[in-house]
């Protein structure tokens, strides 16, 4: 039987070392290892890119103290291939464009920086556009804004995940906590000033998408899906049918509740609108109907 045509990695649910390599714009000789990352975004494949002696000595293990340890290679970046198709050079300039706006409010301190690139991508007979970002990654553990754990449990909780080996309570603790509500305000202001003046909004709500640091930063890593922000009634879906615009701001609403400990004032004008009970009403309508999609793909 003959073989199909090639399958656009575009399509692929998951990719692995071999397809990464085989891309005609990778170098097969590389001596780094694509490897894919545990959380999967809906727009992009996720890879992380790993020295091959870091991978050696998880799979072979260290001596440490005369016990045979085991640490997980950690990612020297990561690798972004957008899912969307780009038909246009001006539609992938239009992509990078938002991310840009991102970084102008929230790098470098407040986000995952990247380097995006278009590029010419051949499959078979075919050539197309397709954009990539080499990125950084942030250390540290996710930050869930909908957790039910609330404000006063949180954080502490937390730093037990970052520093399992300092379980208790005590100065190290309370002076991370600090730092990160300090970082937390620094975040929400950041967030809430491209809002205002750039009218867009990064997704805030997306599981994983925030990454809290040892060093108390809070930083976004999902970059690509970037909302409008407009006060005309609408309700806007992002191209996979999510309300992304009002659970991002939503989602803000947590985090400066739970992280920064800034009451939320729910006549402030940005709160007043997008939290209004009727519209949140139809936006839980509209997830509803999203994740009821989704179990269908």
């Amino acid at each position: 039987m003959a073989a199909g045509p090639p399958q656009d990695i575009r399509d692929k649910p998951f990719i692995g070392h071999d397809e990464v390599v085989a891309l005609n714009f990778i170098n097969s000789n590389t001596p780094y290892v694509f490897r894919k990352h545990f959380r999967q975004g809906l727009r992009s494949h996720i890879m992380e890119i790993l020295d091959p002696s870091d991978l050696a000595i998880e799979r072979a293990g260290t001596l440490i103290d005369g016990v045979r340890c085991f640490p997980k290679a950690g990612p020297w970046r990561m690798l972004r291939i957008f899912r969307s198709r780009l038909p246009t050079l001006d539609e992938a300039l239009n992509e990078i464009q938002r991310v840009k706006t991102v970084e102008r409010y929230l790098a470098p301190d407040c986000m995952a920086t990247s380097v995006e690139c278009i590029l010419d991508y051949r499959e078979g007979d075919r050539r197309d556009l397709i954009l990539c970002g080499f990125q950084e990654y942030v250390h540290g553990c996710v930050l869930d804004p909908w957790t039910i754990i609330d404000r006063t449990d949180l954080l502490p909780t937390l730093y037990d995940q970052l520093e399992p080996s300092k379980q208790q309570a005590g100065p190290d603790r309370d002076r991370w906590v600090d730092e990160v509500r300090k970082k937390g305000r620094e975040f929400v202001q950041r967030v809430k000033r491209m809002i205002a003046e750039a009218g867009t909004v990064p997704d805030l709500a997306g599981a994983g998408n925030l990454i809290v640091t040892a060093a108390g930063e809070i930083r976004l890593v999902d970059i690509n899906n970037i909302s409008r922000v407009a006060f005309n009634g609408s309700i806007y879906l992002d191209e996979k049918g999510y309300p992304v615009c009002d659970k991002s701001i939503e989602a803000l609403s947590l985090v400066q509740e739970k992280v920064a400990g800034m009451p939320v004032d729910k006549q402030e004008p940005l709160y007043r609108y997008f939290l209004d009970p009727g519209r949140w009403k139809s936006v839980k309508a509209k997830e509803a109907q999203f994740w009821k999609n989704q179990s269908r793909d």
